[in-house]
Parts: structure tokens; sequence; C-alpha cells
């Protein structure tokens, strides 16, 4: 198996913590988004939006786009299973997946963009777009911490898939200086905490 990717994406990180949170190996093979391989045709061939992750299968199968991959990594591997099989569980770990994908991640990247993305390209932050970034994250934040407060991860009583899908976004959070913002909610802090401790999140980023 192999995983065409680069380290520092975070669409690449969530397939790598679900591997590791399965106990599964698979080959990394770089691709370098600072040099723009992602768009060569190479990689496009398997990846026709031209971004990371794909994964690669033993016998040939090949799929990209991580939430898919993830989903798919769960059903075949052995190992913990990171949907449950309670159906109200499982609604919750897709509502918190959807809420990530429609309201949290592009609020964060508003953000990751400006103070990480933009500084690595020599291009000036524009402060408004931050700040819009930030009011854009207080009402996922609200209605995440309300539900933390009652149970430790966002699909109940066990990790999964959801999680997985939100952590990359705020350990960059934390990178770009919004460690207040999430101070704010401490439910949420307690999560982050719970999350980025786990072996699984420390292999994905290389800790």
């Amino acid at each position: 198996m192999k995983v065409y990717g680069h380290p520092a994406s975070t669409c690449t990180r969530a397939v790598l913590t679900v591997l590791a949170e399965k106990g599964h190996e698979a080959e990394f093979v770089l691709v370098d988004l600072g040099k723009g391989e992602q768009k060569l045709p190479a990689h496009v061939a398997r990846q026709p939006f031209g971004v990371v992750p794909v994964l690669e299968t033993d016998d040939g199968f090949q799929m990209y786009e991580s939430r898919a991959i993830i989903r798919f990594l769960d059903r075949t591997l052995p190992g913990v299973a990171l949907t449950p099989a309670d159906p109200k569980a499982y609604a919750r770990m897709e509502q918190f997946i959807s809420v990530e994908h429609c309201y949290f991640s592009p609020a964060a990247m508003k953000i990751i963009y400006e103070r990480l993305l933009k500084p690595m390209r020599g291009q000036a932050t524009d402060e408004a777009n931050v700040q819009a970034g930030r009011e854009g994250l207080r009402r996922p934040f609200e209605v995440v911490d309300a539900v933390l407060a009652k149970q430790p991860f966002l699909a109940g009583e066990a990790f999964s898939l959801a999680d997985v899908c939100w952590a990359p976004y705020m350990e960059y959070l934390f990178a770009v200086g919004q460690a207040d913002l999430v101070a704010q909610y401490p439910n949420l802090s307690a999560w982050w905490t719970r999350v980025s401790t786990r072996p699984s999140w420390k292999r994905a980023t290389g800790r």
C-alpha cells in the first residue's frame, strides 16, 4: 500500500492518523508541494484535481479525497474500528465530519492561509481576512464545545473518523497563533489535549 502525499498536508495527516490507529504500515511517496509536483502529469494521472493525498493498494486500486480514503481504510484494515457501530453514534460522526468540511475547516483555512502560506510565499498578511476566519470559527466552536461537555469525543465515547478530520486544522490553528481563541472553549480545549497526545497523531505529525 502506498500513500502519495506531503507530511505537512492536512489531508495527508488525516490518512496517516488512520493508518497509525489501525496499526498499518504504508509506503509514503513524497509529492513535493513546494516544487509543484502535485500539478505534474504523473500525479494528475492519479489525482485529477492536482492535490494530495492519493492511496494506492497492493492490487493497484487507487483513490483520492482524504475523507473517502479514511472511510475505506477503516472498513478494510484490521484493528480498532473508527466508525461507531451504534447508529446514533455513527450519525453523530458523519454530522461532525460534515460540520468540519462545511463550517470549521473553511474558516480555519482563512487564518492558516494568511498566517502561514502567504508568508512562506513572501506575501503580506491580510489581517482582515484573519479576523474573518476567527469570527467564522466561533459558531462551530460553540457547537462542538457544548457537545464535548457531555462526551469525550465528537461521536460519543470513542475516538472516531470525525476527530481525525478535525485534528489537522486544529493543529495548524495553534501553529498560527490561535491558542487564545481555542482557550475560550474549555471542552474543546480538553478534547484537543486528548486528541493531540494520542500516539497516532504524534506519529502522523512526526513528533
